[in-house]
């Protein structure tokens, strides 16, 4: 087992630090890009549904684009570096956690489309009950992607292991109001399309929450050469 990185001196640290210089930079400052937008486009999202809002759907869609060229820059950046390059062990695992993390980042974007794409559509019709459990759902997956991003930047792996287990709280939730909107379509035919695309929205916040739970998870093998992604300990309650 590796020994993690944040073990040890702040010469270490200092050390960590120095690798992200030339392309190494450029990549990392092109993800934290990647993880700003991605955090922006999916608060627009859940804002443009909880407040019925066009204008944010739709920048929410518009913006989307940014994020999928960045995801291309981050492929280019990766292949033009390990062509050149003959990478260190931490600059390894850099490559090889970048492409994975940009493309979590960029399905991020993806589900914050979707999210907005639905909320037009729901806009359209009086709201079916007060939206409670996916604002949580939304600020959960928002704090997990903070996380991630910050656990990146402030070289702190050892926070990765709780933003992991808040997705089975965001599973939960999207659980629950599943059985929810089922009951409101069984006693009323008439709420079918509205708890449909409601179901919808949840899905796609969960699957976002997945995506963070990857980022988190490529973090710690970035800084610590541990491959967590199937470790029980780090999924559990």
């Amino acid at each position: 087992m590796s020994t993690p990185i944040i073990e040890g001196s702040e010469e270490k640290l200092e050390r960590v630090r120095s690798y992200f210089r030339g392309d190494l930079l450029v990549l990392r400052e092109t993800l934290l890009r990647m993880a700003s937008l991605a955090h922006a486009n999916l608060t627009l999202a859940l804002e443009s549904l909880v407040e019925r809002n066009a204008a944010k759907a739709q920048k929410a869609i518009q913006d989307d684009v940014e994020i999928d060229r960045l995801e291309v820059d981050v492929d280019e950046i990766v292949a033009g570096f390990m062509a050149t390059q003959a990478p260190m062990a931490l600059a390894c695992r850099l490559m090889l956690a970048a492409s994975k993390l940009s493309s979590d980042l960029e399905r991020i974007g993806d589900q914050a489309v979707s999210i907005a794409r639905r909320s037009l559509i729901l806009m359209d019709e009086p709201p079916l009950k007060p939206l409670l459990d996916i604002p949580r759902m939304g600020a959960d997956v928002l704090a997990m992607i903070q996380g991630a991003t910050d656990a990146f930047v402030e070289i702190t792996p050892e926070t990765c292991g709780k933003i992991i287990q808040m997705d089975v709280r965001v599973d939960d939730i999207n659980r629950q109001l599943e059985r929810e909107l089922t009951s409101f379509m069984v006693e009323s035919p008439k709420t079918i399309t509205r708890a449909l695309n409601l179901m919808l929205v949840a899905r796609f916040f969960e699957r976002a929450a997945d995506h963070a739970k990857n980022i988190a998870e490529q973090v710690f093998y970035l800084y610590t050469g541990k491959d967590i992604r199937h470790e029980a300990e780090f999924s559990k309650n």
